[in-house]
């Protein structure tokens, strides 16, 4: 493969990874040997070809095949993350660096905003009436607390961690509410009458 073979290549690999990653990618393609920038897709970073590739900043070895990722800032301060691609020639000496810089600042918007709807303000004025008559909403921190401890989950109990959660619950009085028996052995399934006999036994 000669070094134009190679340098075509890149610019392929380039175009395609951009395309496709589209408008968050940008491609650059360094000659390696003259450290310098051969070719850009969907240029956001501003740099221009002929640019010095500045390999030391990327801690470039050029044995390595693949170089990252590794995080930089982008000029208007928007966060990229990035990985490299060493492409070799014909005698397998590294000819052109494929750098891919993906933009975070969108998916930053999107995790700010996923935390900002997931979060629920701090007060201390809650529903005393709704939180201390929904005996659901303590069953099921309580059944979901105790699974986690046993290194499970609800949908993974064993009969035997069944039995033992229904006593656990039955230490705690959460058999006490009105049809609590009930929505127990919906949440854990078991038989209505399976719940009746674990209790008879103590």
């Amino acid at each position: 493969m000669t070094d134009k073979t190679t340098f075509e290549n890149a610019k392929g690999m380039a175009d395609a990874v951009a395309t496709l990653l589209s408008p968050n990618a940008e491609v650059i393609v360094h000659d390696i040997r003259t450290e310098t920038v051969q070719y850009i897709a969907n240029n956001f970073s501003k740099r221009a070809i002929g640019d010095p590739s500045n390999l030391k900043e990327i801690d470039f070895v050029p044995d390595e095949q693949v170089i990252g990722p590794y995080e930089k800032l982008n000029w208007d301060g928007r966060r990229i993350k990035s990985i490299s691609l060493v492409m070799r020639d014909a005698q397998q000496r590294p000819a052109a660096l494929v750098c891919i810089n993906m933009d975070l600042s969108q998916f930053d918007q999107a995790r700010q905003l996923l935390t900002n709807l997931m979060n629920l303000p701090v007060s201390d004025d809650k529903p005393a009436n709704l939180f201390n008559e929904d005996w659901h909403e303590h069953i099921n921190e309580f059944i979901t607390n105790w699974a986690a401890e046993h290194n499970s989950s609800v949908d993974r109990l064993s009969r035997d961690q069944k039995k033992a959660l229904v006593l656990a619950l039955n230490n705690k009085n959460a058999f006490s509410a009105k049809h609590s028996v009930n929505y127990v052995a919906r949440v854990i399934g078991l038989g209505r009458a399976t719940i009746y006999n674990y209790l008879k036994e103590i």
